[in-house]
């Protein structure tokens, strides 16, 4: 079993999470992963997608408000990392949520580590 990690990106302290790891599944999961990244000092988290339920990609549960809500209310950034074009395909209305997530700072969803580095560079 891998481990979270702190990792620097372009200055920034990402804890890059396992994808083995405990599921994103709700607002207890957020707080432990808050408190694991504030013991830490790190800015960012950097959850994979296999970390993540597919309830959450269902805007009407209330998953992904409630998560990034904790996220905001702390100051530290999220990173959605992996795949998530069939959940994008299936519903317009993530596909808006992901599109305006991704304009923003508090939430990104990313296809990997790559456009991470690429969103924390500082020439963006």
């Amino acid at each position: 079993m891998a481990t979270d990690e702190i990792v620097q990106v372009n200055g920034v302290n990402v804890l890059h999470c396992a994808p083995d790891g405990p599921p994103l599944d709700g607002e207890r999961a957020a707080l432990d992963l808050i408190g694991d990244a504030g013991w830490r000092a790190a800015e960012l988290v950097a959850v994979p997608v296999e970390r993540v339920p597919e309830e959450f990609f269902r805007l009407r549960s209330g998953i992904a408000g409630a998560i990034v809500q904790k996220f905001a209310q702390y100051r530290l950034r999220l990173a959605v990392v992996g795949d998530i074009s069939q959940h994008v395909d299936a519903s317009p209305a993530l596909r808006d949520f992901v599109y305006e997530s991704n304009l923003g700072d508090q939430l990104w969803f990313l296809s990997g580590h790559d456009d991470l580095e690429g969103r924390l560079s500082p020439s963006r």
